[in-house]
């Protein structure tokens, strides 16, 4: 008995570490993930290997006006299954994104389930026994979009209590990576206008004082001459105002 437990324990241990190793390499990669399409393909096909019972897996995302989608998905059968729990208003997809909604939604056999009488037998049909999907957090910040990994399996119960577990997981993976992607690309995109509007004052500064220059115009004058020669060859004013310094070049 002793035996059988040390070995049981040393198979326990093994296999979590295994798992930990995953979880670190995904973490890595989703730190490095460039977008959140990048972050959430990541997301996926890191779930199709970790989780033994997932046969497909996809992300379904709620937008602005309530309406579901997919954006990624390890097989366009995926992306069918999700569509079908759209397109009736049921099934674990639809209810685990919802923000008010539950943190896991699951069917041990979608072709028994009473809960989803149109969308189960649909996936039955398909080929698609079993379906755990998990929410993904929404933002903190209004609107509050949310959102949910989907895992599909061919067999009944092909999913166990075991491998949800470590579906939460990579769902808060998931959740905290697109939130830091998102604020980054938000960051950027703040910093990069700001370089933009102070190049656009810098140029159209330099091109004021040539005018004024030349012209012996106010600066007024000058910024309304940029202005209305944008206005007349439906260019922008920052294009006027380098073609002007361009000149003295």
């Amino acid at each position: 008995m002793s035996l059988f437990l040390g070995a049981w324990e040393c198979g326990l241990s093994e296999a979590t570490g295994q798992l930990a190793g995953q979880f670190v390499a995904l973490t890595r990669s989703l730190l490095d993930s460039g977008s959140v399409g990048d972050v959430l393909e990541r997301v996926v096909y890191a779930t199709r290997e970790i989780v033994p019972g997932a046969d497909l897996v996809s992300v379904t995302l709620r937008s602005e006006d309530g309406a579901f989608h997919t954006p990624v998905e390890t097989d366009q059968v995926a992306s069918d299954l999700d569509q079908l729990q759209y397109r009736f208003g049921e099934g674990a997809c639809v209810e685990a994104a919802r923000p008010a909604g539950p943190a896991m939604a699951a069917s041990d056999d979608l072709g028994e389930d009473p809960r989803w009488p149109r969308f189960g037998p649909a996936a039955a049909a398909l080929g698609f026994r079993s379906l755990v999907s998990t929410a993904l957090l929404p933002e903190a910040t209004s609107p509050q979009l949310s959102g949910a990994l989907n895992v599909y399996s061919r067999r009944p119960r092909g999913i166990p209590q075991q491998d949800r577990d470590v579906l939460l997981l990579l769902a808060t993976h998931a959740s905290l990576a697109v939130a830091t992607t998102q604020a980054v690309t938000k960051g950027e995109l703040r910093e990069a206008q700001l370089r933009e509007a102070l190049d656009s004052r810098d140029a159209i500064g330099q091109a004021k004082g040539i005018l004024m220059a030349r012209r012996g115009v106010s600066p007024e004058e000058a910024f309304d001459l940029l202005r209305r020669t944008s206005q007349e060859l439906n260019v922008k004013l920052r294009e006027v105002a380098e073609s002007v310094t361009a000149s003295l070049d």
